[in-house]
């Protein structure tokens, strides 16, 4: 079966800038240097896990700035072509990568709250 790349598609739907932009790109990114001035402030067991929390963070939001947003501008410009479906297959697989980045933000977040959680009683 051949894949075809539908940059009309694309597009018209544009959630990039309609959407995501303002709900998650630039509330996490703020939220991401928030902490990693916070956990480079704190002390003692949790800031070891807040900051590398806030790294895995920091390393998500170069990904989407570095990588995944200049890749989908170029993707809703391109015609389809066997060279976009290929970029826009790497695209997709490496959300993958990206997905496991933020699971591994979360889960050292969740330690650095249970550290919290355990000096409070």
């Amino acid at each position: 079966m051949a894949q075809h790349h539908r940059a009309d598609a694309a597009r018209r739907d544009d959630t990039g800038r309609r959407f995501w932009a303002f709900v998650t790109t630039l509330p996490l990114t703020l939220l991401t240097l928030a902490n990693l001035f916070a956990a480079w402030r704190s002390s003692g067991a949790v800031r070891g896990w807040w900051l590398a929390a806030g790294l895995a963070a920091l390393a998500d939001r170069a990904f989407t700035f570095g990588y995944f947003i200049p890749t989908m501008v170029w993707l809703m410009k391109a015609v389809d072509s066997p060279d976009a479906v290929a970029v826009a297959t790497r695209w997709w697989n490496l959300n993958y990568l990206r997905h496991a980045i933020v699971l591994a933000a979360w889960l050292m977040t969740l330690e650095a709250f249970a550290i919290v959680r355990q000096r409070t009683g």
